[in-house]
């Protein structure tokens, strides 16, 4: 088979994928309804999360063999690109992190239910702020779930010897403290029981750190859908909204600002767009890591410039909480420091890559 022809069967796969989400995330998303769930618990539809299991989106990244549907990076940022513009608030990503992992393990524990969209499951793996790393304590406070208010189980990571071991120890059994967040969700606090934890694998540090970086790259790809979808809000309104009788579209100091956010929007796409290439082409180690964060880090500043700039360019009416503009500056604000902040993104891209230049 030509690499043409391999290519091409590619962009018709991602094209599915981004059709496919139009039955969860039509065009220009339903907000009405990302409204009805914000402050409410647990802050998301548990009906969609077994839609999106259904629809084998869970399991995107899981081999066929294991019961689902072995495709690439490039289709998971594709979806979670059309995620992001819908501001779709179940926890596909998170879900998808545990689903990979549990794969990595051969099918361990409770993964059929979370690929059909029985389940839940959030791995509880981070213990301090703006970290990639899984220290792994026993008894430490594992911090920062998302959407942990509806969540079944939770896979631990426990450092035994040198080893990371997983557990897995049921919600309804667990001691979790909710809090909320700017966009309307929740994060949850676990406090680790071991003695009513199930034992589910020995060493997973390697597969949990690829599942890590995975979910960094999905999550630039949320905000990039997020982004662009606010940026193409405000062209509508500078191309409709009056002042002193001409459209302020046609003022040229608007015109320059509207084009600095476009360039931000397409560097960040050709920088997910070829994170995800590269880890496709099946890149380990350093080569992993500098393409994830390269890509999470411009997605994580992009993201959060351009919707406070759309918030601008709208005026007053952006600054006000009924006007929909103002929830993509929400979802940024509490995603773009999720699975590593920019900051720590560049710092690990020079550490593993500081010949290259971004």
């Amino acid at each position: 088979m030509s690499a043409a022809l391999d290519e091409t069967e590619r962009a018709e796969s991602i094209r599915m994928i981004r059709d496919s989400a139009a039955a969860v995330a039509p065009p220009g998303g339903d907000l009405k309804r990302v409204r009805s769930l914000r402050f409410q618990d647990p802050g998301f539809d548990p009906g969609l999360v077994r839609q999106m299991g259904e629809m084998g989106w869970i399991g995107l990244r899981v081999p066929e063999a294991q019961g689902g549907a072995g495709l690439g990076m490039g289709e998971m940022c594709a979806l979670a690109e059309e995620m992001g513009a819908a501001l779709v608030p179940e926890p596909l990503i998170p879900c998808a992190l545990s689903a990979g992992l549990l794969a990595a393990l051969g099918g361990a524990g409770p993964l059929a239910h979370l690929l059909a969209g029985e389940m839940v499951v959030l791995t509880a793996w981070q213990e301090r702020a703006d970290t990639l790393e899984v220290p792994g304590n026993p008894d430490a406070p594992r911090k920062f779930l998302p959407m942990a208010a509806g969540a079944d189980m939770f896979l631990l990571p426990v450092r035994e010897g040198g080893r990371i071991a997983l557990y897995e120890q049921l919600a309804a059994r667990a001691d979790v403290t909710i809090e909320r967040t700017q966009d309307g969700g929740n994060l949850g606090t676990l406090r680790p029981n071991p003695g009513d934890a199930k034992r589910l694998a020995d060493d997973v540090g390697e597969a949990l750190a690829q599942a890590l970086d995975e979910a960094a790259l999905v999550t630039g790809a949320y905000l990039l859908g997020g982004m662009e979808r606010a940026f193409a809000m405000t062209l509508d309104y500078l191309r409709t909204r009056s002042q002193f009788g001409k459209i302020i579209g046609t003022f040229q100091a608007l015109q320059h600002r509207a084009a600095d956010l476009k360039m931000q929007i397409a560097l960040t796409r050709a920088s997910i767009e070829a994170a995800a290439a590269t880890l496709d082409a099946g890149a380990t180690g350093d080569a992993r890591r500098a393409a994830v964060s390269r890509a999470k880090a411009r997605a994580a500043e992009a993201s959060m410039l351009v919707t406070r700039q759309c918030i601008q360019l709208h005026g007053g009416i952006g600054y006000t909480d009924d006007y929909d503009v103002g929830l993509y500056l929400r979802k940024a604000m509490v995603l773009a420091n999720q699975y590593g902040s920019a900051t720590l993104h560049r710092r690990r891209f020079m550490a593993v890559a500081p010949e290259t230049e971004e």
